[in-house]
């Protein structure tokens, strides 16, 4: 086989509300209410790029799990999905721990915004990215050829029941308005591993600038505290 690996170069960078892994969506598209703006690097503030990308819906981002970057790897990781006891082959899964730590994720576009510092930035919702997240390449989601109805999803065959969610009094309007119906289809998603179920323990979920505290019981999520994040 000929010629050399090319080393890959970040094109442009997403901000999202979610300043730490916790809380993401375990996919995209989980949570439509999500947005996200998608900045280029200066090198590719350049809108002839983007030229005739409004007249796709949707967009594919490869992406890197810059928080989940090792030294080496292992042939098989313990999917959360099968309750983190059950070793299943790295590339059977879509485990953050690769040899190369790459995403890929489906986001639909909400549209491309011209900024006159920034350039050219695509507003985009549905993203389980971190914000931060570095970008190394977008493409056109093409559904004739990128859906696949008859596909088997192995062992991850449904997306896991939903949880109800309660807000206790004065908790919900802590959260601003715009924030409020992406916030409860994170936690309506159940944000905690897969593994973990324990009705006394209280989560922190980090989002949109705010510390949200929660506890789950057969089924419902109780929001008990909101409160901004501290800078």
């Amino acid at each position: 086989m000929s010629g050399g690996a090319q080393e890959l170069r970040a094109i442009a960078r997403i901000g999202t509300d979610f300043p730490e892994k916790f809380g993401i969506p375990r996919q995209a598209g989980v949570v439509e209410e999500l947005e996200g703006r998608i900045v280029f690097e200066p090198e590719f503030r350049n809108p002839d790029a983007l030229r005739g990308i409004e007249g796709f819906s949707h967009l594919w981002l490869i992406w890197q799990f810059s928080e989940s970057v090792r030294e080496g790897w292992s042939p098989t990781v313990r999917p959360p999905r099968l309750g983190g006891n059950v070793r299943m082959g790295v590339f059977a899964t879509r485990s953050p721990f690769r040899p190369n730590p790459l995403g890929l994720s489906c986001v639909r576009l909400l549209g491309v915004e011209q900024d006159p510092v920034l350039g050219p930035v695509l507003r985009v919702a549905g993203a389980d990215l971190m914000d931060g997240t570095p970008i190394y390449d977008i493409k056109p989601y093409i559904p004739y050829a990128d859906c696949r109805p008859e596909a088997l999803s192995g062992f991850a065959p449904d997306a896991g029941a939903r949880l109800r969610v309660v807000f206790e009094p004065g908790t919900e309007e802590a959260v601003p308005e715009e924030k409020r119906a992406a916030l409860r289809g994170v936690l309506e998603n159940d944000p905690r591993p897969r593994y973990q179920d324990d009705p006394t323990r209280v989560y922190g979920l980090a989002f949109a600038g705010l510390n949200v505290r929660f506890r789950v019981e057969n089924g419902t999520l109780t929001v008990e505290d909101v409160e901004k994040r501290e800078r």
